[in-house]
């Protein structure tokens, strides 16, 4: 099947990727009485806190209700934690903001997701967390920003080069391949952690189901869940499983006993700090990694393989270089015939990894206001405060989308301009798509009876807009006409402009 065939398959976007590259720090997990966002939870706690309304990780996919997550963990053994999560600056502590800082890239994706390609730099090592808080708080606005680059680890090309990629065999038969350079003279050692895990839906008093991940024979770890019947995720060569659960650690977070025998964190614990009880040695848990402890030899590479599927595959390898092989073709096919009419190849490698940019950028976005502000049924009530601050006013806001990010680090949320314009090149390749995102602003769940519209929905975003008047007021009464639009592009080109 073709992916221009692929588009119009109903299951065919089942799963993509849709985890955030931060969840720490977001309004959505901010439960403080002043709205402090960035200090409610932060990159240090990330790796022990079980989220309420979101994943985060490094090249992560899930399905569409982000029940089940895959995402990519890292440790040169030289950090003092294992990399699960992107690094970066919150508001206060950057000299120019908030700020990512890393080096990854999005480099390829099909609409569908039936081929995906990222690039992640890992230097080989300490990463420099303290440096990089200290020296960017010290300067001022006027003076720029102290990046990764700046602090030396890629010097003498000390680090990793690690490609993460996904291809379909069909909706729910996802392969998995990632590709580690020792792009240095030296051999180097490190921990690559394909993980996985259910986000947590049964810690908040709501619904006690609990699924589970089991260890059912060598190569293969059973998916119990009743909403994804029959998964498995299928591992090549000799790799050891850690098994810990999704669950906060309630002492290390906040000196409260810890309910769970196995916490967040807990592979963390083992590899880092030698903590043997740390992980669960009857192998199930809601999360595992896949530790692949490799040295890989200067200048040259190793190959790690994965498959997650629903259709009981006895050879899981068997076809998996050719079905790479076809999704990748396909891909070209579909990029050669969108881009017919551009000569430039180099034009061509740009608007393609642009594409690429924009298709990585999905996110499950799940918030419902009027539970946040009244707290969950299991967890401590929240501040009273909270009931007359920040988003008060939007209790009939309730999120469960797939929607496009202005940024998944920067800005993991949504705004209705930011919206609108994405659709305009995400309609090019996707139309279904960009329709779908461009009816979220004006639905009963968004906007409210009286017509105001949520433009932004960030850590420090606390704008509204009454959308009856002016430049909102055509936001709605245009956008309002896209399902019918025909083709998508020409209306919200039209749109872009009279903004």
């Amino acid at each position: 099947m073709s992916e221009k065939n692929r588009l119009t398959e109903p299951m065919s976007k089942k799963w993509g990727p849709y985890v955030s590259d931060r969840q720490w720090g977001t309004v959505r997990e901010d439960y403080s009485e002043h709205g402090t966002a960035w200090d409610h939870t932060t990159h240090d706690m990330a790796r022990s806190k079980a989220w309420r309304w979101g994943e985060e990780g490094i090249a992560g996919i899930s399905d569409d209700q982000q029940l089940l997550c895959f995402a990519l963990a890292l440790w040169n053994k030289k950090d003092p934690i294992i990399k699960e999560r992107y690094f970066g600056l919150n508001s206060n502590e950057g000299n120019h903001g908030e700020d990512v800082k890393e080096l990854y890239y999005y480099l390829d994706s099909t609409p569908t997701h039936s081929y995906m390609k990222m690039l992640y730099k890992y230097p080989q090592s300490a990463f420099p967390y303290a440096d990089i808080v200290n020296v960017n708080r010290g300067r001022s606005k006027s003076e720029p920003e102290f990046e990764l680059i700046d602090t030396g680890v890629f010097n003498d090309d000390r680090f990793f080069d690690v490609f993460v990629e996904y291809a379909k065999a069909d909706a729910e038969d996802i392969l998995i391949r990632i590709t580690v350079y020792n792009r240095g003279d030296e051999d180097a050692s490190l921990h690559v952690l394909p993980t996985l895990w259910f986000r947590n839906t049964w810690t908040w008093g709501y619904d006690t189901y609990k699924p589970s991940l089991t260890a059912i024979k060598k190569g293969s770890i059973a998916i119990n869940h009743d909403e994804l019947p029959g998964f498995a995720l299928h591992y090549k060569d000799n790799a050891r499983l850690l098994f810990c659960d999704n669950e906060s650690n309630m002492q290390k977070l906040y000196n409260y006993s810890n309910e769970a025998p196995f916490q967040k964190d807990g592979v963390n614990e083992f590899l880092v700090n030698g903590n043997s009880t740390a992980i669960n040695d009857d192998n199930f848990g809601t999360k595992v990694a896949v530790d692949y402890d490799i040295t890989v030899a200067a200048h040259s590479s190793q190959v790690i393989c994965l498959r997650l599927e629903n259709k009981k595959n006895k050879s899981p390898f068997k076809d998996f270089d050719s079905v790479f092989a076809q999704r990748l073709a396909d891909a070209d096919a579909f990029y050669a015939e969108l881009q017919g009419g551009i000569t430039s190849e180099d034009e061509k490698l740009v608007q393609r990894q642009a594409f690429a940019g924009m298709l990585w950028s999905k996110q499950f976005f799940y918030f419902d206001v009027d539970k946040w502000l009244e707290g969950d049924p299991s967890q401590p009530k929240p501040p009273a405060g909270r009931k007359y601050g920040r988003n008060h006013e939007w209790k009939h806001l309730n999120n469960a989308d797939i929607i496009s990010m202005p940024d998944k680090w920067e800005y993991p949320w949504y705004a209705a301009w930011d919206l609108a314009f994405h659709c305009i090149p995400l309609s090019i390749v996707d139309s279904d798509f960009a329709k779908i995102n461009c009816n979220l602003s004006p639905k009963s769940g968004i906007c409210t009876p009286t017509a105001n519209c949520r433009l932004t929905s960030g850590p420090l975003a606390t704008s509204t807009h009454r959308c009856t008047h002016g430049r909102h007021g055509k936001f709605i009464k245009l956008i309002k006409k896209i399902t019918a639009a025909k083709p998508i592009l020409i209306f919200l080109s039209r749109f872009s402009t009279s903004w």
